[in-house]
Order: C-alpha cells, then structure tokens, then sequence
C-alpha cells in the first residue's frame, strides 16, 4: 500500500478522470481513455490514482473538470454506498466500476452515478469476435471458471445478454461457488445455476458454448485445483467446440488455460478485447458519444502495441 497518494496535476487538461485503485500500476485503462480522446478530439486525460484512500477520492471528485472514474480493486463494492444511483447492471451485479456524472433535472445538482461496464466488455467480447453466435453459443450451457467479482460479472452477462440455457460454475473452493450462487440468486440471475465440482459429474453433462475464465494464471498444485482444471479439460474434450474468453491478461494474456482451450479446437479471445469493450462503454457514459464514433481500431492498435512489448 503507498505510504503517501501521490495526487495527479490536472490543470494542463480541460477535463479529467481518474483510475482509482491499488495496485494499478500496469493498467492499460489511461492508455486505452487517452487514445480514445485525442481520436475524438478531446482535451482530457485519466490519471492513475493508486490509493486506498476513499475520503481522498470523495474530495477529488468534487472538482468542477472531473467527468468520471474508473474504480476497480478494492474500491468496487465499497464505492457503492457513496453514489447516488446505479443503472440495472450496477445494481445487479452488486459492484461499480464506473463512475459518471449526471444532474438532476429539478434541483441542477450533481449527481454521481454508478455501473458496471465489466459485464458489457464480456457480452461484446464474444459479439465483436465469433461469427455466429447461433451455432457457437447461444441456447447452450456456459461455462465460469472461478468465485469472485468478475465471476459474478460473466454469470449476469451470460444469463442477460447471450442467451446461456444454464450456467456452470467451477472453482477450488465450493464455498466461493456457493457465495456466487446465493448472491446471483438473490439479486435475480441466478437460475440453472450447476456447482460441478468433479470430472465425473463434468462427463455426464451437456457440451457448452461460452467459457469466461476468471482466475489468475497459475500451475494448479492443491488437490482442489487439480481436480477444478479436470474439469475444465473436460468441457474442452467434448464434440462441440465454441468460444473461450480468458480474462486474465496481465503480465500476459498467454496463459496456461489459453494454450489448453486452443489446443483443444476452442476459438481463444483474448481478456485485452473485454478491457477494451467495457473502456469503450465508459467513454459513451463520460463522453456522451455513441461507441461507433469512436476510434475503435486504434485503440485495438495501440493495445495491441502495449501487449507485444509485454512480451519482449
């Protein structure tokens, strides 16, 4: 944790934002904001604001030029209670990663608005890549590999938005499985809803269409997760082969669990698409512009770009 927030100069930008976390280090969010402002012609920039400090942040947003924020770990839940509403999937999904400006149309005061962009960056990841969505995933059962907020994210953007007929969940931990469910349940997405804890039960059930891998990228070691990436393999091994997203992309989107979805015959996407989407969908909330009208292919460029000296 920083001993000391080191709060960012904004006085040479019209407007700013922040990225408000720790650690943020090695985000790619101030890259991909900038590239979409100056192809938009925007005096602004998203300053990296690695703090835990909440208060901090509650004074900052004040400034007459700030437009927004991106909030990520270990701010997601916690900003809640600090906003002044949330749209359907703020609210569903129980967590915040982005914070916007509205006023109210009565009073003219400003009001700071909450969502989550995670679950679209999940929806357009497979939307934006895989050809036909009928044949790939849509009507079959979907797959989510891990427990915690971005698992929860990929369970509301596959039950709202991409037509999964059931959702299992897979995890080293049964009772993170569970917290998942019960909350899913409890907010109102969580039908069809399968705990497969083994290979065995893996085997006996329907082929799925969509994976979102949601857990960090490590050699399984504990009996536990020995037995979580059976049964992934599983899945893989079976006669349909459909689409995988594999979230983690941080030092690289080259992961263990990447290499065994395309060995297996699966189409990979790449988490770097979903950082992307759901950025975009943040710059249409803080800009009012339409995603189209943004410079879509050169944020994939300059990402792109970003992710190859990665891999020097």
């Amino acid at each position: 944790m920083p001993s000391q927030t080191t709060i960012p100069e904004t006085r040479h930008v019209e407007r700013h934002g922040y990225l408000f976390g720790h650690p943020i280090a090695h985000s790619m969010s101030p890259l991909l904001h900038q590239t979409v402002y100056d192809g938009l012609g925007l005096k602004w920039s998203q300053f990296p604001l690695d703090s835990m400090d909440m208060d901090l942040f509650l004074r900052l947003r004040q400034d007459p030029n700030f437009y927004g924020a991106a909030v990520t770990m270990p701010h997601k839940v916690s900003i809640v209670k600090h906003l002044d509403g949330l749209t359907p999937e703020g609210a569903s999904v129980g967590a915040v990663n982005t914070l916007f400006i509205r006023e109210d149309p009565v009073t003219g005061k400003r009001l700071y608005m909450g969502t989550n962009t995670d679950v679209v960056g999940i929806r357009d990841s497979f939307y934006q890549n895989v050809s036909n969505p009928d044949t790939c995933f849509h009507g079959r059962p979907a797959l989510v590999i891990g427990g915690g907020g971005a698992a929860r994210s990929a369970v509301y953007a596959l039950r709202t938005y991409m037509k999964a007929s059931k959702i299992y969940l897979v995890n080293r931990d049964r009772n993170e499985v569970k917290a998942v469910m019960d909350e899913c349940t409890a907010r109102g997405y969580g039908d069809q809803l399968i705990d497969v804890a083994s290979a065995e039960q893996a085997a006996s059930l329907e082929g799925v269409g969509a994976i979102v891998a949601c857990v960090p990228n490590f050699t399984p070691k504990t009996p536990e997760e020995i037995e979580a990436r059976r049964v992934l393999e599983c899945f893989l091994g079976k006669s349909h082969k459909g689409a995988m997203l594999e979230m983690c992309y941080h030092p690289t989107p080259w992961t263990e669990i990447a290499e065994i979805g395309q060995k297996s015959g699966w189409q990979l996407i790449l988490g770097t698409e979903a950082m992307i989407y759901q950025g975009l969908e943040q710059d249409k909330f803080w800009t009012g512009r339409e995603i189209a009208d943004m410079p879509i292919a050169n944020v994939h460029h300059v990402i792109a770009a970003k992710l190859s000296e990665a891999r020097l």
